[in-house]
């Protein structure tokens, strides 16, 4: 059902319960979630294949449903806090994964009270049972009664960093960062509005023109990268260029990362590429692309099954060699390579945008093992790379620590330079961080990659 629509008047205790299609896949999209640490981006999209019987409206509402409530999860805690008598950690995970499902139908759609109430209650009985209904119904009329979001920040009240925190649904630590990252306040309300926003789908041609991809999805040319197509709606999973292949969804700053190393500067021979850390594949995809001839592309991931999802994505490129290899203990000989591209692993911290329960997974105290793995991975690309070639170094995240710092520790070495990145995109504004690159989601509408480049000197 969607918003607005009116499920009669009875008490919703009183008469049997009325699933609604739309708001039971939400519900088990924020169950998986919670109960199985599955990810929104993936399950989702299974839960809708194996429900035929929701129409395109249905799967929006179910979509928008899903991925608002997780975004809003800390905001929606801090209203149901002062609403219910005990711990929110004491409730029956399932109870607060329908209040939130409720609270945020209410504070951020604002769905009539009675279809959130009811629709809610009705959900708390099929699936928990008529005991749970009664503390569903009593809280979730509790928080009709005070207002909309506007209404509910204004009462929740605390200081400016918390108040910026709720209004963007971000955690306190992960505010903080950005702020660094930024340099101060001046940008930091704007970014993180457009980090908690939906984002559109981008498409990156691959092995086909970028106006035949235009032409074929509806969407328009993507203002940074050549090969980028930015679509408003719609499946791209229907397109026939993403289903054989010859094009992929691919966000266009994660293009940039790839062109990054392929605009490199280099002297002397350029005839051996490395994808350090190239699960899923999407990267080393564009790099088979974009390649000149004659260059041959090997494509490594620690995990099997994620190098096997690599050697999926480069199926049927000539010259490619897919290894499940870690990069710190690698089967490949020292300077084996002309450009090593070292896309690491990091808190994605600027991706939050396509995985919106990651932010509330996340804590601080997972920076420093990722820094950790990161310098180890950064060396281990240099000692890949030849006197003369180049590392570029990427992550998903804006985190100082996690960028400039474990650089920082690269470019200490007496055989290491940095070279400027901004030089290689003139097309794209706003891109400088010092000698190093980033892009911003309010800026650029991309992911927040950050993007440094290192040549080995001897």
């Amino acid at each position: 059902m969607s918003p607005g629509r009116s499920r009669g008047r009875r008490h919703p205790a009183t008469r049997p319960p009325r699933l609604d299609g739309a708001r039971l896949t939400a519900y088990d999209v924020l169950d998986g979630v919670t109960s199985r640490a599955a990810y929104a981006n993936l399950l989702l999209p299974k839960l809708l294949r194996e429900r035929p019987e929701l129409d395109e409206r249905d799967a929006a509402f179910a979509t928008q449903l899903a991925y608002g409530t997780l975004r809003a999860q800390g905001t929606l805690d801090a209203v149901l806090t002062g609403l219910v008598s005990r711990p929110l950690a004491e409730l029956d995970p399932r109870v607060l994964d329908l209040l939130r499902l409720g609270t945020y139908q209410l504070i951020d759609l604002r769905v009539p009270s009675h279809a959130a109430v009811d629709t809610t209650v009705d959900l708390t009985r099929a699936i928990v049972g008529p005991g749970a209904s009664g503390l569903v119904n009593a809280v979730l009329r509790k928080v009709a009664a005070s207002g909309d979001r506007e209404q509910w920040l204004a009462a929740l009240g605390g200081d400016d960093a918390h108040r910026l925190a709720l209004a963007t649904n971000h955690p306190l630590w992960i505010v903080d960062a950005w702020r660094v990252a930024l340099g101060g306040d001046a940008e930091l309300e704007p970014a993180l509005l457009a980090d908690d926003a939906a984002p559109e789908v981008h498409l990156v041609a691959r092995r086909m023109d970028r106006e035949q991809l235009v032409g074929e999805s509806g969407g328009e040319a993507g203002p940074w990268s050549p090969h980028a197509v930015r679509l408003h709606g719609g499946d791209p999973g229907r397109l026939a260029s993403v289903r054989s292949g010859v094009a992929a969804v691919q966000d266009e700053g994660s293009q940039l990362a790839g062109l990054l190393l392929a605009r490199a500067p280099l002297d002397g021979r350029d005839g051996a590429w490395l994808d350090m850390c190239a699960g899923p594949g999407g990267k080393a995809g564009l790099l088979a692309a974009v390649r000149p001839e004659g260059v041959r592309l090997t494509a490594a991931d620690r995990a099997p099954h994620r190098a096997e999802l690599v050697r999926k994505a480069l199926a049927g490129e000539a010259d490619v060699e897919v290894l499940a290899a870690d990069g710190r203990e690698a089967p490949w000989a020292p300077g084996s390579f002309d450009r090593v591209l070292l896309d690491a692993p990091c808190t994605g911290l600027g991706a939050l945008r396509r995985r919106p329960e990651v932010r509330w997974r996340r804590t601080p105290e997972d920076v420093a093992p990722l820094v950790e793995l990161q310098v180890e991975l950064l060396a281990g690309a240099l000692a890949s790379v030849r006197p003369g070639g180049v590392v570029a170094y990427v992550t998903c995240s804006p985190h100082t620590e996690e960028t400039i710092g474990v650089v920082d520790v690269a470019a200490a070495r007496d055989d290491v330079e940095v070279l400027p990145v901004a030089p290689l995109f003139p097309e794209v504004p706003g891109i400088e961080r010092g000698k190093y690159g980033q892009l911003w989601p309010h800026r650029h509408g991309t992911d927040a990659m950050f993007m440094a480049l290192l040549r080995r000197t001897r």
